[in-house]
């Protein structure tokens, strides 16, 4: 008996059962990859919702923290130039702001953001208007302080290289600078998707922006002529004591975004707005 056992256990596994336990294989080795992409995606969304209920809770306009540099590990990314080139209409310290209004403006609206951020979406279909009136009025100039740690936090290139894109369009000007900035908001991929990586994308959102699409904005956009300009206008962001994105100050005063779990309305932020300029 004990003989007959043996030559039992010894038997391979038949053609069919073989086909069963690889298939088997394959379906355990699917599920696999599919449960600990979903732990990925959930660790992502969980990080963004805790730091948006702790923002929330506290008063304070970050949604989104940055986390360490903004350099992106994307396999395959082209090589970028390395030589700095600024776009014209760059100013402030190191030519890494970008005011948007009249130089006079007795008041300056600091807006921080990434254009990858979705809260910073939010703002802008929220407030942008708004914004674009105060500027209009005379009422404040803004600065924009842009970022690209979404990069890193999320993956991809997506952040620096429409910064780099925005860079060529406020070569054309602040007035095109701005008409691109609202587009590339409008038009913001899903947080995950690394959308804005694709240089021919922005190329064709740039169509939306009427007289942008010179031969030199779609050459720059395409050579990334900016992305040096683009890190550095990032490194600025990370070296400015601003945590998060959206952020915004009047003259260095916080602005609340949020009340409750809703973007303060344009009325409520135009009151903030002129109570820190002292207008009212």
């Amino acid at each position: 008996m004990a003989q007959t056992n043996s030559t039992n256990s010894s038997k391979q596994p038949t053609r069919k059962q073989s086909e069963r336990i690889s298939a088997r294989q394959r379906i355990q080795e699917a599920q696999r990859l599919e449960q600990a992409a979903a732990k990925r995606r959930q660790r992502i969304v969980v990080a963004v919702s805790v730091v948006a209920v702790l923002a929330l809770a506290g008063g304070v306009t970050v949604a989104i923290t940055a986390a360490g540099d903004d350099k992106s590990s994307s396999a395959g990314a082209a090589a970028e130039p390395t030589a700095l080139v600024v776009p014209a209409n760059a100013g402030g310290p190191d030519n890494t702001v970008i005011t948007y209004g009249k130089a006079d403006a007795a008041h300056t609206l600091q807006v921080f953001e990434d254009f990858r951020c979705p809260v910073c979406k939010s703002f802008e279909a929220t407030n942008g208007d708004t914004v674009k009136k105060l500027v209009d009025d005379g009422t404040v100039k803004v600065e924009y302080h842009l970022a690209a740690f979404l990069d890193k936090n999320l993956g991809g290139r997506g952040s620096r290289t429409a910064l780099a894109a925005a860079g060529a369009a406020l070569n054309e000007g602040v007035d095109k600078f701005k008409q691109f900035h609202d587009v590339l908001y409008a038009n913001q991929p899903e947080e995950r998707e690394d959308g804005f990586g694709d240089v021919n994308h922005l190329l064709e959102l740039a169509d939306k922006v009427p007289g942008l699409k010179t031969d030199a904005f779609v050459k720059a956009v395409t050579d990334r002529t900016y992305a040096p300009w683009a890190k550095k206008v990032a490194d600025a962001f990370n070296d400015s004591g601003v945590t998060g994105t959206p952020t915004v100050k009047l003259d260095g005063k916080p602005i609340t975004l949020f009340s409750g779990n809703r973007a303060v309305t344009p009325e409520q932020f135009t009151a903030q707005v002129k109570q820190a300029a002292g207008l009212q």
